[in-house]
């Protein structure tokens, strides 16, 4: 099953207009015609099924015939992940975590951090990609980017969890994360958080935590954290 991916599509819509990228690709591409079946999603849990009534490549049109609402994981994830250097090791991340299972995603600058401006509209599409390859009826959400300052500052819910290099007292993850919990990670910089930053954390609440006996990447930590969530909720 191929997933496409429309945001404006509500519970009760009966119909459904392609734009022309899309269009082409459903016609040309896929060679699909009137009366084949397409899947969409809105990224709001549901899925719907259209039959095509008109093959134009520059405007294909599909009636609505069903509907089916995805039962979503039983969890919230949040991951605070400061930009890579390297973008397309961000997009790595983005792209992976999706199709793990993730809810919100905010790049977090932090004092340490190479790289201060992201693109924003570049990995809007990598999470899109990787929602519908995935066959998710839930589109994560990707926060712009913030200061580590003004993140930290927020009210949050459930688990918070800062994950360091530090050498400083700190406890596996793993054994810390409770099932059907809202969690927050903070992921920083190539370079670590600074030394202010984790104190910063600590008196918001936030618990120092370990991944593991090796020294991670950015993007690799921020896979871990999310898969060992997902693990816990299985």
């Amino acid at each position: 099953m191929q997933l496409f991916y429309n945001p404006e599509l509500t519970e009760d819509a009966v119909q459904i207009t392609f734009p022309k990228d899309e269009s082409r690709h459903i016609i040309k591409v896929l060679r699909k015609s009137v009366g084949d079946e397409l899947h969409i999603t809105n990224g709001n849990g549901y899925i719907f099924t259209a039959k095509i009534q008109v093959a134009d490549i520059k405007n294909c049109m599909a009636e609505i015939t069903s509907k089916t609402l995805q039962q979503k994981h039983n969890y919230n994830l949040h991951l605070a992940v400061a930009p890579t250097k390297m973008n397309d090791r961000y997009e790595w991340f983005l792209e992976k975590a999706t199709e793990i299972g993730i809810d919100t995603i905010t790049p977090i600058i932090c004092d340490h951090s190479e790289r201060k401006v992201i693109k924003s509209e570049r990995f809007e599409k990598i999470i899109q990609s990787a929602t519908k390859q995935s066959l998710s009826a839930f589109m994560p959400k990707l926060n712009d980017a913030i200061s580590f300052k003004s993140f930290i500052s927020q009210e949050f819910n459930g688990q918070q969890f800062i994950a360091h290099c530090e050498e400083l007292d700190k406890k596996s993850l793993k054994d810390l994360l409770k099932p059907t919990q809202d969690i927050i990670i903070l992921i920083g910089p190539e370079g670590d958080f600074s030394v202010k930053e984790i104190e910063m954390a600590l008196q918001n609440n936030f618990i120092p935590v370990t991944l593991g006996d090796t020294r991670l990447r950015t993007e690799t930590a921020a896979i871990v954290a999310c898969h060992s969530v997902a693990f816990v909720n299985q």
